[in-house]
């Protein structure tokens, strides 16, 4: 493990706080399938990570529809996605211990993700975890998303940490990517039925869930003090 003085820990949000991937893919098929693209769960699981727009130009650049508007469907699958969200979102195991951890070892805290900010609202409210954020960061409205660096660097400046300093936990091999780019330390925590690709060798650790980030951060904490 490097030796590094990790000052903040970054959060992605869908998959890593809540389990709402199952409801993107859902509304992904069913919106972009409505307008006559026969894509499946393991079709959508490619562009995990992605911000939604990027999502939609994705498809529409392999399998091109009539009347093409980015925004308009783009927006289809966020607003049913936040509807899921609010009436059925459940945290990832270990969410609240977690953050609650990373607290208790002084360490500030981020939050940096592709969804748009209806999403997160609706992901903070549902948990009832707003109050744990130092700094709250959305690619929706930067000109690239995961897995260029951006939100990453610009959760970093929000949170007046060096980005070296910050280790970022992942589910989605965009997002680690971007972690990875943005120079921080990085965890991923795949998916059960992906976890097993050899591509996550890219991360600094790879978990399966987020109690394991506890004593990760310890021996960083730990190896810094020595």
């Amino acid at each position: 493990m490097a030796n590094i003085n990790i000052k903040a820990v970054i959060f992605d949000m869908d998959g890593v706080l809540i389990d709402s991937e199952p409801a993107w893919q859902k509304a992904e098929i069913a919106v972009l399938n409505r307008l006559g693209l026969k894509l499946t769960c393991e079709d959508v699981e490619s562009t995990t990570g992605y911000r939604i727009d990027q999502v939609v130009d994705y498809w529409y650049q392999r399998f091109p529809w009539a009347n093409y508007n980015n925004a308009e469907t783009a927006t289809k699958i966020v607003e049913a996605v936040a509807e899921q969200i609010r009436l059925n979102g459940e945290p990832m195991e270990g969410v609240i211990d977690a953050l609650k951890n990373c607290r208790q070892k002084g360490l500030k805290i981020g939050l940096a993700t592709s969804s748009p900010s209806l999403i997160i609202d609706a992901v903070l409210t549902r948990l009832g975890i707003s109050e744990h954020f130092d700094a709250i960061c959305s690619a929706e409205h930067l000109a690239l998303g995961k897995p260029h660096p951006e939100v990453y660097l610009n959760c970093a400046k929000k949170l007046a940490v060096d980005a070296v300093n910050c280790l970022a936990i992942e589910d989605s091999f965009n997002g680690l990517i971007a972690a990875r780019a943005a120079n921080m330390q990085t965890i991923a925590i795949p998916a059960p039925q992906v976890a097993h690709q050899t591509k996550w060798i890219i991360g600094h650790h790879q978990i399966s869930q987020l109690s394991a980030v506890a004593p990760i951060l310890s021996a960083y904490l730990q190896e810094h003090t020595l």
